[in-house]
């Protein structure tokens, strides 16, 4: 069987990173063996449905460039790909069940079930519903068949339970943990359906990965107590089980606990691919797809090798569950930084352009080739494809302000008159840039000054303040009239 693996999102809110990172690690599972990648929609759960969170789902897939092979709207052979659209489904795979002994019907009300709670609390303890209590509870165990029957024809509300077995050591693989070792006598009888149609998303998660064939089932760690009931699940229906493997926490910056959005919020960087509720997403902010996947990728999984820079399909040809850590990942956003960095750097400059005027609008305004010229001196430089903008829109717009500290330090009362004999000077010559270094070491050796008398308050009325390519280089680039202009502005509205 090719491999077959899914992303199963509940629509009750946005994707996170962490759910963007699980579906990133099953694409390039799918991916590098020749299989399929499936996004199902798990909505079973209806009072927790929020509007547009499905499709906020699929465009973050989308963006990032995973978009899946078989998904409510890319329609395979194994649909419907929500679980709200299957739910004809379920009640046969519970009735087996319950004919094979394996589940039962529990008629405990709500304050039946609280007062066992409080029996338990009184008694400092805890109650659980399952092999030690079961028999003192009102559930098809215990009662009569005919009152059972009753039970169901007068519609009394139940659920239906598994029941789980008592006394048995599991022991179960998992792809990132090895072995995982459980005691059954410390599960609960897990409800799996309720007497409303709906099945708990255990049933209904263990049933559809089955019929879908899914063959490796990639989830977070926080799954991770659900394995040995999902474990005997398919084993009562009597199918082989997926590989599973369950992914490690995504730590916060300070690598205490586990990331959130209000860490985020506190720190000033996006959890989420797209802007959802006003909260900006990685994508407004200036991430690239290619970047965020990167970083994604190595935060937890490791290629074995020491190239961090990778494109997807370095990604899908290097990626091995054996890679993947145990300990949870802590999120670097310097890090992720440095990869949007190096991720703008590998881009064809058309492609990189296009970007920067998608991150600041304005610069459509700019000559192309402008942008071009511009790009030679910054590109290393920018994290962001705004940045070359707001960082860097000194190429293409005088300053409209000036650093105040950059001037009171350097700029002094002879300094509007050092300027100005310079720029005479500069305008007898070739403005390329040879000609204006070998130009102003001439001014300052005549004047028996240093250089930094002339070239800092030169930069300061260039850019605004005092950072910015070679002073040689911005000074070409401008040109002697835009040059000129600049000086004298700087000169009219600066006084030491």
């Amino acid at each position: 069987m090719s491999v077959r693996v899914r992303f199963a999102p509940s629509p009750t809110g946005p994707l996170h990173i962490g759910g963007l990172r699980t579906a990133l690690y099953n694409y390039l599972l799918a991916k590098q063996k020749g299989g399929a990648f499936i996004l199902r929609i798990e909505d079973t759960d209806q009072n927790r449905y929020v509007e547009g969170a499905e499709e906020y789902i699929q465009r973050a897939l989308a963006w990032a460039g995973i978009p899946p092979d078989e998904s409510p709207e890319h329609h395979g052979s194994f649909g419907p790909y929500r679980q709200s659209e299957r739910l004809s489904v379920y009640s046969e795979y519970v009735t087996q069940l319950l004919e094979q002994g394996k589940a039962y019907y529990a008629f405990d009300s709500a304050e039946d079930l609280e007062k066992e709670r409080q029996k338990a609390t009184e008694n400092k303890g805890h109650f659980s519903y399952g092999c030690h209590t079961r028999m003192n509870m009102r559930n098809s165990l215990t009662l009569e068949k005919t009152a059972v029957a009753q039970l169901l024809e007068e519609g009394v509300p139940y659920v239906v339970r598994f029941k789980m077995e008592a006394d048995r050591i599991l022991t179960i693989s998992d792809e990132v943990r090895q072995a995982v070792t459980v005691n059954t006598n410390t599960l609960d009888d897990k409800v799996l359906f309720k007497s409303d149609g709906m099945p708990t998303y255990h049933l209904a998660n263990v049933v559809d990965d089955h019929l879908m064939e899914i063959t490796d089932v990639i989830r977070g760690e926080e799954w991770l107590p659900s394995l040995p009931l999902h474990f005997l699940l398919y084993e009562a229906f009597g199918w082989e089980p997926p590989k599973f493997a369950h992914l490690p926490l995504i730590l916060k910056p300070n690598g205490k606990g586990k990331l959130s959005k209000r860490d985020g919020e506190a720190g000033g960087f996006p959890v989420y691919p797209l802007t959802w509720s006003g909260i900006k997403g990685f994508k407004e902010e200036g991430y690239l797809p290619a970047s965020l996947l990167n970083f994604l990728a190595l935060l937890g999984w490791s290629n074995k090798t020491d190239e961090e820079v990778l494109d997807l399909q370095e990604m899908i040809d290097s990626f091995s569950m054996d890679g993947i850590q145990k300990a949870g990942a802590r999120f670097d956003v310097e890090k992720l930084r440095w990869f949007n960095q190096q991720h703008l750097q590998k881009m064809d400059d058309n492609a990189l352009i296009e970007q920067c005027i998608i991150g600041a609008p304005k610069l459509q305004d700019v000559p192309y080739d402008r942008l071009k010229k511009a790009l030679v001196f910054v590109k290393e430089r920018l994290i962001f494809p705004a940045d070359l903008d707001t960082e860097h829109g000194y190429f293409f717009n005088a300053p409209g302000v000036y650093d105040e500290s950059a001037v009171a330090k350097q700029w002094k009362e002879e300094t509007a008159e050092l300027l100005e004999g310079f720029m005479a000077l500069a305008q007898t010559t070739s403005f390329e840039e040879s000609a204006l270094e070998g130009r102003l070491k001439e001014y300052v050796s005549s004047r028996e000054l240093g250089i930094g008398k002339v070239m800092a308050p030169l930069r300061i009325a260039l850019v605004g303040s005092l950072k910015g390519p070679s002073v040689y280089s911005l000074m070409t680039f401008l040109g002697k009239n835009e040059t000129a202009e600049r000086i004298k502005r700087a000169i009219a509205q600066l006084k030491p």
